[in-house]
């Protein structure tokens, strides 16, 4: 006989007062309803499930419903055709669920902003049909009670919207989303439960909130960099900060220009799978660095979460292995092509998909490179090389046949061979955040030129510092750009969305 005790059914559900449609001509006052609508309905959440008591069983559902921003466009006319972003190119219903409002705050009304400039149409704020889980309306480091969630004695399910995973996918950023006849056509790239995803993924893998994240990363595979990167972002604060206003660690520990010490935050006993540190500007201005480790699939990892935050640029610091015998240890590559064997992105860009040098990017680096190294012009060939840089998913490639790899890159006009750059410049691509590769040559396997221990300690006391001035430089290059000029129209698609 079956002896379980099964829970009362569900007798109501529970949502917060109807919100209804309103509508804006002006940006900033649309993002701040679409940011008292969030604050109200995920509060909503939050209290509905501290609420729940152990002396009353509960028999009601609580639901809330993400924001939603919409714009109706009735007319074929062009926007100004250099603009890669802020505008529609045919006339529709247009939308997109909207989360953490407080933290896209100049996202959303930049977007906004062109869109209404370009269309000279209203947009509309309204709850979406899509519930938020009760899992993202507590933000990274909200304290649960787990005392609550002892007390309610049945699935978690029943009473709250979970994540739903089936309907959190990439369709949108990859040109593969159709919508259904009388569907919305996508506003933005990403829904706001793909978002709410990845925000969590990034506190869950960096060790640092999202707010924190800047909009210009610099990847790197080696922790030299960021122990480099650690000393600079210290003397700069220690010196009043020199533009940044602050830096984090992890632990989202945080010391203030002209300071010497942190002042706020935790340091972390042990350090995430990918920590990230940041330089901050206003408005996000600054620069983040990450160590994502070594392979292809932290470097695709990394990059799905960080994209939902918009970036204006990323750019792969690192080591490579020189392909060429007239490469010497220490010696740069800008990759101006990729050879992609990483195999983690074949099933959302396929392989005979190229990814386009940008114009921007690769100046900024080849200037950099000259400033901070004092050659110019072909003397410049000396210690750069741009070419094609090959991505492998097998660390230990020379240790197979050597033919057939050695062929391919032959083939391919290689330079460069590492496990990560690719995969970066394809998610760039693919997620139209601009992209670039500045590598080091600190090994020539193919010449069986190998670093010595000595060797290698003296090379990275030397290069390391002098190839992240670069990538700083580059950083500051960009971010001199309006962003309308360095987000390049060749990342966008036929089916493209409004906001970038």
């Amino acid at each position: 006989m079956d002896k379980r005790i099964y829970p009362q059914p569900i007798e109501s559900v529970a949502t917060p007062e109807p919100y209804g449609q309103r509508s804006f001509t002006d940006a900033a006052e649309a993002v701040a309803a679409l940011r008292a609508l969030y604050d109200r309905n995920t509060t909503f959440l939050r209290d509905s499930f501290n609420s729940i008591s152990a002396d009353e069983p509960p028999t009601t559902r609580y639901r809330a419903h993400y924001p939603e921003i919409s714009i109706s466009v009735a007319s074929y006319t062009q926007a100004d055709s250099r603009l890669p972003y802020g505008h529609v190119t045919s006339p529709g219903f247009y939308s997109t669920t909207v989360t953490r409002p407080d933290l896209f705050d100049n996202y959303l009304t930049e977007q906004l902003r062109l869109m209404m400039r370009n269309h000279g149409v209203p947009v509309t704020v309204a709850e979406s049909e899509t519930p938020i889980p009760l899992h993202f309306a507590f933000h990274e480091g909200a304290y649960v009670d787990t005392a609550v969630a002892e007390r309610i004695n049945r699935p978690l399910r029943d009473l709250f919207d979970v994540p739903d995973l089936t309907a959190t996918d990439d369709q949108i950023a990859n040109g593969t989303f159709e919508p259904l006849p009388g569907e919305p056509i996508p506003l933005a790239p990403f829904t706001a439960q793909r978002i709410d995803y990845s925000l969590h993924r990034l506190a869950h893998y960096t060790a640092t909130s999202p707010f924190h994240f800047q909009n210009f990363v610099l990847f790197t595979n080696y922790q030299f960099y960021i122990d480099e990167f650690c000393a600079l972002a210290r003397e700069l604060m220690s010196e009043g900060g020199g533009g940044y206003t602050a830096f984090v660690e992890p632990g989202n520990v945080v010391t203030y220009a002209g300071n010497d010490a942190p002042s706020e935050g935790t340091p972390v006993p042990r350090l995430p799978q990918m920590p990230a540190y940041h330089l901050v500007k206003p408005g996000h201005g600054g620069v983040t660095m990450v160590n994502i480790g070594v392979g292809p699939s932290n470097a695709k990892t990394i990059t799905d979460h960080i994209a939902v935050l918009r970036p204006h640029a990323w750019l792969m610091l690192g080591h490579c292995a020189g392909l060429r015998n007239s490469q010497e240890l220490g010696d740069y590559v800008l990759a101006h092509a990729y050879v992609r064997e990483d195999h983690v992105l074949d099933d959302d860009l396929p392989v005979w998909v190229p990814l386009p040098a940008l114009a921007e990017v690769q100046v900024a680096l080849q200037e950099a490179v000259a400033e901070v190294t004092g050659l110019s012009g072909y003397d410049l060939k000396r210690i750069m090389r741009t070419g094609t840089v090959a991505t492998i998913d097998n660390r230990n490639w020379e240790l197979r046949d050597q033919r057939g790899p050695v062929h391919r890159l032959s083939q391919s006009r290689a330079i460069a061979l590492d496990m990560e750059s690719a995969t970066i410049a394809a998610n760039g691509f693919r997620f139209r955040v601009p992209y670039g590769t500045l590598l080091c040559v600190s090994d020539k396997p193919l010449h069986g030129e190998l670093k010595l221990p000595g060797m290698a300690t003296e090379f990275y006391k030397r290069q390391v510092a002098q190839h992240l001035k670069i990538g700083l430089m580059a950083v500051e290059k960009l971010a001199e750009m309006p962003s309308e000029r360095l987000h390049s129209r060749k990342l966008r698609s036929f089916a493209e969305t409004a906001f970038q």
